[in-house]
């Protein structure tokens, strides 16, 4: 309980409004179980349980790109399970320049339903799942229309490490330019409740460069609080339109 009020104080202390931070905290110190799939850009073939709310908190997110900073805190997605195999997700990001700006960006509302259940469901071979849904007018000039995006996604394992796999596109925000994605996750645990984790993903528009990264994490679920997953992580980008780096920590958990 002491580390759970901590994360409490660190939360009220960033950029949430107090109403919003005193909600945050009211739902850490609920005795829930916890599940993670932050820090990843890219996600796994398992949804939350049926009645189930999952919250994904990005409490601190960085990004620099052109020798600029821009800060995204919160970074939230709730992830709601309709059945034990029918997600709803919607999501968003509060992003703040250093002139003290603030905006709403990356709003969507997504579906995800399990077709084939495997590893991740406590089954055998691979879990298989996909994932659509609408990508919602942002607060940044120009994207001012309603997206689409569409993924499939593989989850495995081989030996001790966990893997997942996602592929898909869709149109944006702009002017409905097609786009594709991919993504790679691979989860290595090295210790009980702690897994060093990486993820290669990429974008590409039809007219312009792919934004192609790499991030290099942790995971940890602490023995101690068995209702909360903690995550941190470093990306850098490969390519020549991807932000040139990125940090993220978050929180994840459940009721």
């Amino acid at each position: 309980m002491e580390y759970l009020i901590k994360a409490c104080n660190i939360v009220m202390s960033m950029a949430l409004r107090p109403v919003r931070g005193l909600l945050v905290c009211s739902l850490l110190l609920l005795p829930v179980p916890a599940l993670a799939y932050r820090p990843f850009v890219s996600t796994d073939a398992d949804v939350a349980a049926a009645g189930e709310l999952e919250i994904e908190l990005g409490y601190f997110n960085w990004e620099r790109a052109e020798g600029e900073n821009a800060y995204v805190t919160p970074q939230l997605v709730f992830n709601y399970g309709l059945t034990d195999t029918l997600e709803f997700i919607a999501e968003f990001d509060l992003e703040h320049d250093l002139d003290g700006s603030s905006q709403l960006v990356d709003p969507g509302l997504f579906l995800k339903m399990v077709l084939k259940q495997g590893v991740l469901q406590d089954r055998r071979g691979v879990s298989f799942a996909v994932e659509a849904g609408l990508l919602l007018p942002s607060a940044i000039e120009g994207e001012n229309q309603t997206g689409f995006e569409a993924i499939g996604i593989l989850s495995g394992s081989l030996d001790s490490v966990t893997w997942h796999l996602n592929l898909g596109g869709g149109v944006d925000r702009i002017d409905g330019t097609a786009f594709g994605l991919w993504g790679v996750i691979l989860e290595y645990p090295v210790s009980e409740g702690l897994s060093l984790v990486t993820e290669f993903n990429g974008e590409s528009l039809r007219t312009e460069g792919a934004e192609n990264s790499v991030l290099l994490g942790v995971v940890w679920e602490p023995s101690s609080l068995p209702d909360l997953t903690l995550d941190l992580g470093i990306r850098r980008g490969t390519s020549r339109a991807a932000a040139d780096w990125g940090a993220t920590a978050g929180l994840t958990f459940s009721f």
